[in-house]
């Protein structure tokens, strides 16, 4: 390659250089067919195998010397073999160094290839995006078969090879001819046209042996009522589309009955109790509160029902969706039955469906589970009794959450987590922050203890672990089990008309939502990647419209910024990378660190705790990711959210006037730190001499 260029071959290789040589060449073909062919193809499976820029123009030049058959036949073999060449180089230089570094972020699409690997080649080959070369030593890195990698190349580059070839007949005419201007329109519709039939291929292939119905009595049906569910339908009815919502369980799902909105309810009481028991940090000689658990989980109740309308039958059937209140299962690609709650069955045939059956808590198959019996934040709100023991198994958020609102509501809380710290999505320090507020609190943290059994020993509860390589009990009155979640995958068709699952668990799709059927979507915790209520509903917009318009235009769902936040105290919110993530993907970064202790409000507050801690390009104010932990932090981090989806930099929140006491002035000092790190020292230097000259 280094030889190519310092010989001044890409000089060469260019259109107008072909073109003076095109006569001679001409010639030298008439009186030596063979010779001429088998050099031109050395000289194309050369420039491919090495991946030097040149193959284009050689194509078409193929066609203006060669013909358009045996420019075809010559350019299709040699471009595949020289593919072929680049690809085994990758290969043997490359992937086991690239697999080795990247190969965790690397196993999805690894995944892919292995399931579905000649079919995406064929649509890359089909659809030029991107530059053959570059496909050529991308498609090496991964697990690919070689022979697989050339027929694939050959059969999938043949319609752009004869357009090319047909292409450069025709310019060895040199005259604008109506074949001339259909070949370059041709090649400017090509890769529309070629995704369109291969789309139009692969439906064809997973519709095969089901019955498209002649018509369709709605335009889209919606399993599943939680917050992706209730999104889907909404847009479906607001554009007009006739759409039914169906759900076996309550409207609103997970988020409203026994997620998000029962949880922070909770939280909320255990917080007010908290600030009453700091009574003197206020200047308070004395507080105090007697409460009854039991009118503290009514009040959770009466909260759910306050928001209840929000999603309910009523308020979405004014709208225009269609709700029922049953069991779906989806018969074929276009036909959903549904058992209703009354006993009756409707048949609906539709053109489009959406699978939004949400979560559920995981359990863990740990021996005696079952027989001393357990809470899952599902359950949890059937509690009327304090537990004065309770064990909380799981260190993520719903665990953190819920183990310090029982703490403070007066229960002995023992959390036992696995790994190494609390939080372990969030870096150690912040993690930190959460554990020691929990242990001045009274809550036993037992991290990097596994538990084993269950075991009931006179009358007795008991949780035995492992830590260090020691046993150990830990007796309890309840359990509480929040070690995750996994989606609902089953009970609803997905097993008979063969849509897969991920690794993860929960149902494979691709870029635009789409299930392996391209009118059968899934949004929300059962498609993954996040399980958060915002994200579901992000997700199901982009559903909706795949759904009711994708014939016209899909768009891919946009996973650029996602926050989210953990509701302990302090709170913790997150926005992109943290220092953690960073580190582990070898990204590149600076961190700009501002202590929330040093803010006016907190200080007011009886707050000042916590940290606003930021990522950026090195050298730049480009935002990387966010990382807040104290009071008010999943609000506070909403101005770096909107910084990063709109490409503003730290300078921009920098000179962004904040109202004067708030804790969002936390953001403007975080982007001070930033400034300060970066102050043009030199320049600093030369004005404080100008000013000493200005003095006299």
């Amino acid at each position: 390659m280094a030889a190519f260029f310092a010989a001044g071959g890409h000089h060469y290789l260019t259109l107008e250089q072909l073109r003076e040589q095109q006569e001679s060449i001409r010639d030298y073909y008439a009186m030596h067919p063979w010779q001429t062919a088998l050099g031109y193809f050395m000289v194309y499976v050369t420039v491919t195998g090495l991946s030097l820029p040149g193959a284009a123009v050689l194509t078409l030049f193929g066609g203006a010397v060669f013909g358009l058959l045996w420019g075809t036949v010559i350019v299709s073999f040699a471009s595949s073999i020289g593919a072929t060449l680049a690809f085994l180089a990758s290969r043997f230089l490359l992937r086991d160094r690239v697999q080795g570094r990247f190969g965790d972020r690397l196993r999805s699409i690894n995944d892919g290839v292995a399931r579905e690997g000649e079919f995406y080649l064929f649509a890359l080959r089909l659809v030029p995006v991107f530059p053959f070369f570059v496909i050529n030593l991308v498609m090496g890195l991964t697990p690919i078969r070689t022979w697989n990698f050339y027929w694939v190349s050959q059969a999938g580059m043949l319609a752009g090879t004869l357009v090319y070839v047909y292409a450069g007949a025709q310019l060895s005419e040199f005259r604008l001819s109506g074949g001339l201007v259909a070949a370059f329109t041709l090649l400017g519709l090509f890769p529309l046209v070629a995704k369109k039939v291969l789309e139009a291929l692969k439906a064809r292939r997973v519709y095969a042996k089901w019955d498209r119905p002649a018509q369709y009595d709605r335009n889209m049906v919606v399993i599943g009522a939680g917050s992706a569910g209730l999104v889907s339908a909404l847009i479906a009815a607001a554009v007009k589309a006739k759409v039914t919502l169906v759900e076996k369980h309550r409207m609103g799902g997970d988020c409203l009955n026994t997620g998000c909105v029962p949880s922070k309810a909770l939280i909320k009481t255990a917080r007010v109790l908290s600030t009453i028991r700091r009574a003197k940090e206020y200047g308070l000689k004395s507080a105090g509160a007697e409460f009854d658990f039991a009118e503290v989980m009514e009040r959770v109740q009466r909260v759910i029902k306050t928001i209840e309308p929000h999603d309910s039958v009523e308020r979405f059937e004014s709208l225009g969706v269609e709700c029922v209140h049953g069991e779906a299962k989806i018969i074929s690609p276009w036909i959903v039955e549904i058992q209703k709650s009354d006993g009756t069955t409707q048949v609906l045939s539709t053109r489009s469906i959406v699978i939004a059956a949400g979560a559920r808590p995981f359990v863990p198959p740990i021996p005696g589970i079952e027989q001393t019996g357990y809470y899952t934040s599902d359950t949890l709100w059937e509690l009327r009794e304090l537990p004065q023991r309770l064990v909380v198994l799981g260190g993520g958020p719903i665990g953190c959450e819920l183990a310090q609102a029982f703490a403070r509501l007066g229960a002995r809380v023992t959390q036992v987590e696995m790994l190494p710290r609390l939080l372990m999505r969030e870096d150690p320090e912040i993690a930190e922050m959460v554990a020691k507020r929990f242990r001045e609190e009274g809550v036993d943290v037992r991290v990097g203890h596994k538990a084993k059994e269950f075991r009931v020993e006179d009358g007795r509860k008991v949780l035995i672990c492992e830590h260090q390589g020691r046993e150990l009990a830990i007796g309890f009155d309840a359990l509480l089990v929040a070690v995750g979640r996994v989606a609902n995958t089953s009970g609803y068709g997905l097993e008979e008309l063969g849509i897969p699952v991920t690794r993860a668990r929960t149902v494979q799709t691709n870029e635009f939502l789409q299930t392996i059927y391209p009118n059968i979507y899934a949004c929300g915790d059962v498609a993954g990647p996040y399980q958060f209520t915002h994200t579901a509903s992000h997700q199901a917009y982009y559903a909706a419209l795949n759904g009711l318009f994708g014939a016209f235009r899909k768009t891919r769902a946009d996973y650029s910024v996602i926050p989210w936040a953990t509701f302990t105290d302090p709170e913790v919110a997150r926005v992109g990378l943290n220092e953690t993530e960073a580190k582990e993907k070898g990204i590149a970064y600076e961190v700009s660190t501002y202590g929330i202790d040093d803010l006016d409000r907190a200080i007011a507050d009886e707050e000042a705790h916590g940290v606003v801690k930021v990522l950026t390009v090195p050298g730049k104010d480009r935002i990387l990711g966010v990382t807040i932990a104290g009071d008010h932090a999943g609000d506070l981090i909403a101005e770096f959210v909107a910084a990063m989806r709109h490409g503003l930099g730290l300078n921009k929140i920098l000179g962004t006037i904040h109202i004067y006491p708030t804790l969002a002035e936390a953001n403007k000092f975080a982007a001070g730190v930033w400034k300060k790190a970066h102050a043009p020292q030199g320049l600093l230097r030369i004005v404080e001499r100008f000013h000493a000259w200005m003095r006299g």
